[in-house]
């Protein structure tokens, strides 16, 4: 909106044709979702002590999480409200991408917030029932996956999975084997993030960082000149998730002074949900879908650890970890909450680093 604004205004003075740069638009984005964040935050939180909805505490769970019973809860609102106003206000609007990944964004969101509602207002501990939920996940994935396949501007490229660490090395993907796979990378990232959201500002701060990331890999993908000395696939119009990226961080990063510990707000489905569809589209854009993988590797390992605690627990009645997710067990084990977040954190720096390696190793 603004970018359109700047551009009409710099035929007076050409000094505004400092807005069409796509590093200051990030950096805008960024700092306007921050305080937003900032501002509404201490709002919203009020808002939800007044209506109590607060987080119910399951008696299973570990002891030093029965204080929290009663903290207000959807926090994710004030992150997607965030995202939203400052990517409308700094991307290019005419993007076909920011238009998917914001519809992408609000559905999950939407699916986030209706679970919810029925857990925390309605009283239904159960929530959305799992099949409506990946049902209504699976229809708004496959829209999106549907969707940039039917728009690629360069299908060899955009229809293509990108082998990280390794020059020019794509594989083909056809129109099934490419809505699928985007399918799942955008569901199963989503429900990742979601049950990696248990702790104070254990998701948060990852999905920041991880989100940072993909931004540069847009950056570096949308640009033809950066693309070309990288060695990796250009794809046009990429660049302007970096706008979206930097929002993300940006009120993730808002986000994180209410929610850090002990958290004065919780994020709720709502923000988990959304928040890691983003993640997965943006990285399905970038054609980075396998570094997602790497980066988000906290997130994965989350999964991973209920995976395998249903399935042992299934078939032997026997549990391999003290409680899952992982973060859980870490507790159960003696170690202090805002001990488990920062090395969950330390651990996430460490991959994202490893992530962006693949820019210049390959």
């Amino acid at each position: 909106m603004l970018m359109e604004l700047s551009e009409y205004l710099t035929r007076y003075y050409s000094g505004f044709n400092v807005f069409s740069y796509l590093t200051m638009r990030a950096i805008l984005s960024a700092l306007t979702a921050l305080v937003l964040s900032l501002a509404f935050g201490p709002y919203l939180i009020q808002r939800l002590s007044r209506q109590r909805i607060g987080q119910h505490i399951r008696e299973v769970g570990p002891v030093s999480h029965l204080p929290k019973a009663g903290t207000p809860t959807m926090g994710g609102a004030l992150i997607l409200i965030a995202i939203l106003v400052s990517t409308l206000l700094w991307a290019d609007l005419g993007n076909r991408f920011v238009w998917i990944v914001l519809a992408v964004m609000l559905a999950f969101g939407v699916i986030g917030f209706v679970d919810d509602y029925k857990k925390l207002v309605l009283g239904n501990a159960e929530g959305l029932r799992p099949r409506a939920k990946y049902l209504w996940q699976s229809v708004a994935a496959l829209a999106a996956a549907i969707t940039l396949y039917l728009t690629a501007e360069n299908p060899a490229v955009e229809h293509a999975l990108l082998i990280p660490y390794f020059k020019d090395l794509l594989i083909p993907l056809g129109p099934i084997a490419y809505v699928l796979f985007t399918y799942f990378v955008i569901v199963g990232s989503s429900n990742a993030v979601n049950l990696t959201d248990g702790l104070d500002g254990l998701a948060i701060m990852p999905a920041v960082l991880v989100g940072g990331a993909l931004g540069v890999f847009g950056w570096a993908a949308g640009n033809t000149v950066f693309a070309s000395y990288l060695g990796i696939p250009y794809v046009a119009g990429a660049g302007e998730m970096l706008v979206f990226c930097a929002a993300l961080a940006g009120a993730g990063l808002g986000f994180l002074w209410f929610n850090t510990y002990p958290a004065q707000v919780f994020m709720g489905d709502i923000g988990a949900l959304a928040l890691g569809a983003s993640l997965g589209l943006v990285a399905v854009v970038v054609r980075q879908e396998l570094v997602l993988f790497i980066m988000g590797g906290v997130f994965v390992i989350e999964t991973v650890s209920v995976i395998m605690q249903v399935a042992s627990y299934k078939m032997t009645g026997r549990r391999i970890f003290r409680m899952a997710p992982l973060h859980h067990h870490f507790e159960l084990k003696g170690w202090a909450e805002p001990k488990v977040i920062v090395r969950f954190w330390i651990i996430t720096v460490i991959l994202v680093l490893v992530g962006l390696a693949s820019l210049k190793i390959r």
